[in-house]
């Protein structure tokens, strides 16, 4: 299990970490899709703050667990209101999809941890 725990804590690690640096940059893709979810830019700092927290607390999760078990609830949580967002604008399953696949990953890894 150790493996398994591993590979997709770094996996979350990136995919958050690529996404929340994205968002406190300001990326042109994510001020689009925060208009698009109808959703202030400042709350795409505030994710993307989350987002970076979550995933740094994964990277302290591989020397002291307790770390991953919030970084991977943290994420779990915040992918969760991703995909609130999506059915709120009624958006297809495909635009929901990554977000859907990365609170699945997040869960999964929290109850392997657990």
């Amino acid at each position: 299990m150790d493996i398994l725990t591993w590979i997709l804590q770094g996996l979350l690690i990136l995919m958050f970490l690529m996404a929340g640096i994205g968002k406190l940059v300001g990326s042109q893709m994510h001020k689009e899709a925060f208009d698009k979810l109808q959703l202030p830019q400042w709350f795409r700092v505030v994710t993307g703050l989350v987002e970076f927290i979550g995933a740094t607390l994964l990277i302290i999760g591989f020397w002291h667990i307790t770390s991953s078990i919030v970084g991977a609830l943290l994420l779990g949580v915040t992918a969760i209101g991703g995909i609130l967002a999506h059915v709120k604008v009624k958006d297809s399953l495909k635009e929901a999809a990554p977000i859907t696949i990365l609170a699945v990953i997040s869960f999964i890894l929290l109850f392997l941890l657990m």
